[in-house]
């Protein structure tokens, strides 16, 4: 499908055929010739929203496009997320707030792509008609010629297709830190849980062939990456369209292969189709990290079966049985949603069951959201709000309380960190640094007097001195406890500082400089 909606202020122009508009290049507003247009995307939504964002990002800067440097951007794209049903609210609250800026500044452009642009087509630009371009989740790389054409055609253009254009990771990406990426390793799902909105606008899963899989990583790496995940809607079911159920754990296996690879993490799998096979794989590759994001969402088998999820509670604590016993030190998350259609109490009561046996290290928790289009939608038993989020705060309070517990035991463990560029709230008063552990646990560490700082990149071993539900904090009581080691992606973090500024780093090596990485992490909890 590929339609072109005129805007209700176009003026009268003539027409380009789509096929035949030249290739966009981001040309000067009228005026203005000697600056390029900037552009921002702005991401809601899942990781591999994210992920999709950093090919929106290449696109546009291999169209000429600049990042916008805190100024109010000449092209916004919104990248959408259409799970939550407030999804809705933000984005049309966004385009609101963008009317006036658009109206004072004709020649700029907004963009909406995304889940819920696949959702909603031709409903955005009827609520929102000063946006320019509307793409779904197919055709992300429609983005830069969308663009030009509105701008040629002063019509709003949407281009929706019904299935995959081309694969995203054939894309120019923009990533995000030089020191760890996102790889994507399939597209869509094949499950049909009744909740889900995710199938019917990224379609049937189709898997990436392994060896374009390991050069896209191979080539990372010698960008100076350290870290990779390896990302899709169901991690464990890939391989299937090509015949092989053994070819995931085959793949974190071969990428125990590759040299300078310190870190490999996934998400995310399936109860029901995870195997021994993969356990196996994480607990004798070397730099599978001992972390697992398994979902859970509901202990109750009655609402399992409701949710069409095919396993029940047993199955599920039967596999962190498993990864316990061949990775002791495993930290493993979870998304639960409460408030499923006929939850009952005894239902609810499960769920806190299993998320007591179950220790989990943190949890994604979310109020069942009613999405039009997904089978739950059309179920009896629709709880009321009020309670929902009583059990939702029952839930939380729980889960908290176990996060805690678990990170005490932290407390005198050795913990090697990947020094990232983010810090905490609270870092210009402690002058604590951050990073992640390699079971994914965050980490404010502070440098001891005399101590060379670390660079974003860089690896340090610290023992941790306290804990909190969210986080862990280590303070070095003397330089001997503080443990640095400079590494590639550090070197590679310097490069692009280096670059930005337009000064050459010392010791760094001329030419081409490396590509920016998406930096995964796994917030502890949402609302």
């Amino acid at each position: 499908m590929s339609l072109t909606i005129p805007s209700p202020s176009a003026a009268t122009s003539p027409s380009v055929d789509p096929g035949t508009a030249a290739e966009p290049r981001a040309t000067a507003v009228p005026g203005n010739t000697a600056e390029p247009r900037t552009y921002q995307v702005r991401t809601f939504g899942c990781q591999m929203n994210v992920h999709d964002s950093e090919r929106m990002a290449g696109l546009l800067e291999e169209a000429g496009y600049v990042p916008a440097d805190g100024e109010v951007a000449d092209v916004v794209v919104f990248n959408t997320c259409a799970v939550r049903e407030n999804a809705d609210n933000k984005l049309y609250g966004n385009l609101g707030q963008l009317r006036q800026v658009k109206e004072a500044n004709p020649s700029m452009q907004i963009a909406v792509g995304g889940c819920l642009a696949q959702k909603d087509r031709e409903t955005i630009v009827k609520k929102a008609p000063w946006v320019d371009a509307v793409f779904g989740t197919h055709n992300v790389g429609a983005l830069p010629a969308l663009l030009n054409r509105a701008r040629h055609n002063n019509e709003a253009q949407l281009e929706i297709l019904e299935s995959l254009d081309v694969f995203p990771s054939t894309l120019p990406t923009k990533r995000d830190s030089v020191y760890a990426g996102w790889v994507s390793i399939s597209v869509g799902c094949n499950n049909t849980c009744t909740f889900c909105i995710v199938p019917s606008l990224r379609g049937k899963e189709k898997d990436r062939r392994p060896g374009e899989i390991l050069a896209e990583i191979q080539a990372l790496v010698d960008d100076g990456a350290v870290e990779v995940t390896l990302l899709g809607q169901n991690v464990n079911s890939y391989g299937v369209e090509f015949g092989d159920r053994q070819a995931f754990s085959k793949l974190l296996r071969a990428c125990g292969e590759i040299e300078g690879l310190e870190r490999v993490r996934f998400t995310s799998p399936h109860p029901a189709a995870f195997t021994d096979d993969v356990i196996d794989a994480m607990a004798e590759t070397h730099n599978a990290m001992p972390q697992l994001h398994m979902p859970l969402q509901s202990g109750s088998d009655k609402v399992l079966k409701d949710m069409r999820r095919s396993y029940r509670s047993s199955k599920f604590l039967g596999i962190l049985d498993k990864v316990r016993e061949r990775i002791p030190h495993a930290a493993i998350t979870t998304d639960i949603i409460v408030g499923f259609p006929g939850e009952t109490e005894e239902d609810f009561q499960a769920t806190l069951d299993v998320v007591e046996k179950s220790r989990f290290a943190s949890a994604f928790t979310f109020q069942y959201s009613k999405r039009p289009g997904t089978p739950a939608a059309d179920l009896p038993g629709q709880l009321p709000k009020s309670v929902v989020q009583e059990r939702y705060e029952r839930l939380t309070a729980l889960q908290d309380r176990i996060a805690a517990e678990e990170n005490v035991k932290q407390l005198g463990r050795k913990v090697e960190v990947l020094v990232t560029a983010q810090s905490g709230r609270k870092a210009g008063e402690t002058h604590r640094l951050s990073g992640r552990s390699k079971d994914q646990r965050l980490v404010h560490f502070s440098v001891p007097d005399g101590a060379e700082t670390p660079r974003p990149g860089d690896f340090v071993t610290v023992t941790i001195t306290e804990a909190a539900a969210f986080h862990l904090v280590a303070d070095p009581a003397a330089p001997e406890d503080y443990i640095l080691r400079r590494s590639r992606a550090g070197d590679a973090w310097d490069r692009s500082q280096a670059d930005s500024c337009g000064v050459p780093a010392a010791g760094a090596a001329s030419g081409k400089a490396g590509v920016s990485l998406g930096m995964p992490s796994l917030p502890v909890r949402r609302a």
